[in-house]
């Protein structure tokens, strides 16, 4: 019964969430901060997100063959290859690590 609440409860903080989107003044949305803001928070969460699940295990830092496959994916996207290749990049790498017993 305690994960229906947490359903619930999930389901009412993300209707507040899209509620107070919908309040706010379009005047306000155009300032020039909140345009930059909402340009770069995106790009943030994502560098993030991708830190986090590279160099986290648990509550630990770890640094394996997924750190050796985001490095191959930088040094691709430096050198403005495509973006499949960029992915391809950093799963062989990844996956060529993994296999030596990095």
């Amino acid at each position: 019964m305690n994960v229906w609440i947490a359903i619930g409860a999930t389901a009412l903080g993300c209707y507040a969430v899209k509620l107070a989107g919908l309040l706010v003044p379009a005047g306000a949305l155009e300032r020039p901060l909140v345009r930059r803001l909402a340009a770069l928070l995106p790009v943030a969460l994502l560098a993030a997100l991708t830190a986090q699940q590279t160099f986290a295990d648990g509550h630990a830092l770890v640094l394996d063959a997924r750190a050796a496959g985001l490095a191959a994916a930088a040094v691709a996207l430096i050198l403005r290859a495509p973006f499949l290749l960029v992915v391809a990049a950093a799963v062989v790498v990844t996956a060529g690590v993994r296999a030596l017993g990095g």
